[in-house]
């Protein structure tokens, strides 16, 4: 016979929460870049950031990085990682929240002038307010 009693919420199994780590966290130190309005500009509906190590890899782009290597712009990389993420998304058969794709990029080494391909994950979860968010990063993160 169970004589354990029912309890109404987790905090009575658990204890209280001794700290939260939102995604607001994340974007406000940097742990996250939101992709802000060209994301919305390259259609998609829901919020989009990407991890630091993401946007260093396959974004970050300097003048100094024109001149050592080869003429590009952040933005102009920031858009190939949206729009490989969108064709992704249009192209999968069985929708699921975490979706792997490939882009072509410069590597951001100082010498390095011919693109090389890399795969970048890409996760739809809840945010903050349980609203769906993408997050898209290198694919060894979490």
């Amino acid at each position: 016979m169970n004589t354990r009693k029912h309890r109404s919420t987790d905090i009575d199994d658990f204890g209280s929460v001794v700290s939260t780590y939102t995604r607001a966290d994340a974007l406000s130190d940097g742990v996250l870049v939101d992709a802000g309005p060209m994301a919305q500009e390259a259609s998609f509906k829901v919020s989009v950031a990407l991890t630091i190590a993401a946007w260093n890899d396959c974004v970050a782009w300097t003048d100094a990085d024109s001149d050592q290597q080869v003429c590009q712009d952040q933005s102009g990389r920031l858009w190939d990682v949206l729009m490989m993420a969108l064709y992704g998304i249009r192209s999968t058969i069985k929708p699921a929240n975490l979706l792997l794709f490939k882009l072509y990029r410069v590597p951001r080494d100082g010498e390095s002038t011919n693109a090389r391909e890399v795969t970048l994950k890409l996760i739809i979860g809840p945010g903050d307010q349980g609203e769906p968010v993408i997050t898209i990063m290198l694919p060894n993160e979490d």
